[in-house]
């Protein structure tokens, strides 16, 4: 193995695939510090151009807007107050607090050094675990690929934040779309409506650019006037590039120990499906003020509460690839489309992916080590720039979006009627938005669909009808005891915690 991670970092060295690093590092910093686009849209729209690509370039090239996109959320919301990604919600807090305060250089170059610890630390984890977690995998029965499954599905519908009742519904929806088409155990269709086109089913691509490039299109579309974003520049700064790095000072100040402790928060939060850096921000932030000697600070320009939310989402990457490589189950929306990326090329995410090929995959363990280090050198190289990106004219920009989308499904299933799915999928996702439904669920219900259903039936058919197959297995009890487990600690016991409000007038 470290061989492997050898031959990963060597092949690097090639020009060719090095370019693509650099091309797909530079794209995610763009499309993640623009508010409305993500690391989730730019890997989205680049899924159809893998098919010409080799494997390699493929790989590292998603690797780097990976990275990029989740660091590059925290720049417009550090300078605007509007973070151009989820994953730079709690960063938000501080950084523009600091901001205000004419700190803005330094909270920058914060966020961009606490990233690259935090990323580097996540690779890290994502070698030393990724071929002993496989090893464990392979021995997986199909039960127990059942019970995983479910608990994948169950996790992502109780992190997803709002009403529970909603996310399930939008998982619902997901799983619904993944049975229309040809059964997996049967030559027959189903739910086609008699249709020649749905018999084929509704494709991946299709789905993933309905429920997050249509559905951006729509809403922005929806916005009048021009955006608030560029509204909220009254000047633009024109820093120096070394007021970019943190002074020595800062770091002491929040401590080694901060940036490790977030960074594991991170990947523990990234390997579990459907946990995201969002969710690792806020709870790496969260643990963070309860241990501050300052609590009193966070939220109003810390350092520290910086520090925490941008080590804990960068080290996410690490995490979330770990579930996905080794187990089949993206870990977060990015690594999705990312399984999509390694089925085009003919890899199947499973225990057997890095005992067989983890030659082809060490490049891109590679490019997110060498992202994270890019992360740091970027706000020395662009930190100017970037309070420029929100002027880019958004009509432009969205219309140049939705032409690459629309090329990019037909160009992967040569199918008409592909586009007009991602059409009315990006229809549907924008209403589920309106009217405050996740749409992640309803992606990983699309992705874990048809493995829920292999397994169960597959289990089923092996024991007859008897259910009680998925107890017999110790592997398959652990994971359903977790899945429990999980409902109790993040959905059950909060709510029997929260405070009841009386009514008016009781």
């Amino acid at each position: 193995m470290p061989s492997q991670i050898a031959d990963g970092f060597l092949a690097l060295t090639n020009p060719g695939t090095f370019l693509y690093l650099v091309a797909g590092f530079l794209l995610g910093l763009v499309f993640g510090a623009i508010p409305g686009l993500t690391a989730t849209l730019a890997i989205a729209l680049l899924l159809p151009f893998t098919f010409g690509m080799e494997v390699t370039n493929a790989l590292v090239m998603v690797a780097g807007i990976y990275m990029a996109g989740i660091y590059a959320g925290s720049i417009t919301g550090i300078t605007l107050n509007i973070p151009g990604a989820p994953s730079g919600a709690i960063t938000t807090l501080d950084g523009h607090a600091l901001m205000k305060r004419g700190e803005g250089t330094q909270a920058l170059g914060m966020s961009a050094f606490s990233s690259a610890i935090g990323g580097l630390i996540g690779v890290v984890v994502l070698i030393a675990l990724a071929q002993p977690v496989s090893a464990l995998a392979l021995m997986f029965q199909t039960p127990d690929k059942f019970s995983l499954v479910l608990l994948a599905v169950v996790t992502v519908t109780i992190v997803a934040s709002g009403s529970l009742l909603k996310a399930m519904t939008a998982m619902a929806i997901g799983l619904m779309i993944s049975t229309v088409g040809i059964d997996p155990m049967l030559p027959v269709g189903r739910f086609d409506f008699d249709s020649y086109h749905l018999i084929e089913g509704i494709g991946l691509l299709p789905a993933v650019i309905g429920l997050f490039a249509t559905c951006e299109l729509i809403a922005q579309a929806s916005v009048p006037g021009r955006s608030g974003i560029a509204q909220a520049v009254a000047t633009i700064m024109r820093p120096r590039r070394k007021d970019f790095i943190p002074s020595r000072t800062l770091i002491r100040q929040v401590g080694i120990f901060t940036y490790i402790k977030s960074a594991l928060i991170g990947v523990l939060i990234g390997m579990l499906p459907g946990g995201g850096a969002s969710m690792s921000s806020f709870i790496a932030y969260a643990e963070a003020k309860r241990s501050s000697h300052e609590p009193e600070k966070f939220g109003k320009g810390s350092y520290e509460g910086l520090a925490a939310s941008e080590s804990a989402n960068n080290a996410m990457c690490g995490g979330a690839v770990i579930p996905l490589l080794t187990m089949g189950i993206p870990g977060d929306a990015v690594t999705a489309i990312i399984f999509g990326v390694l089925l085009i090329h003919g890899l199947v995410p499973g225990p057997a992916l890095l005992g067989s090929n983890f030659g082809i995959i060490a490049p891109m363990f590679a490019a997110l080590f060498v992202s994270a280090i890019f992360v740091f050198l970027s706000v020395l190289a662009f930190g100017p720039i970037y309070l420029r990106l929100s002027q880019i004219n958004r009509g432009l920009l969205y219309a140049f979006i939705g032409m690459i989308s629309m090329i990019g499904v037909y160009a992967s299933s040569a199918s008409f009627f592909q586009m007009w799915m991602a059409l009315a999928i990006g229809v549907l996702a924008f209403l589920l938005r309106t009217f405050s439904y996740p749409v992640v669920p309803a992606l990983m219900g699309v992705i874990l669909g048809p493995y829920l259903e292999e397994f169960l039936r597959r289990s089923l058919i092996v024991s007859e009808g008897d259910p009680t197959i998925f107890l017999r297995s110790p592997a398959s009890v652990v994971l359903l005891i977790l899945t429990g487990l999980f409902v109790w600690l993040l959905r059950v016991r909060p709510a029997r915690r929260a405070p009841i409000i009386p009514r008016d007038g009781a």
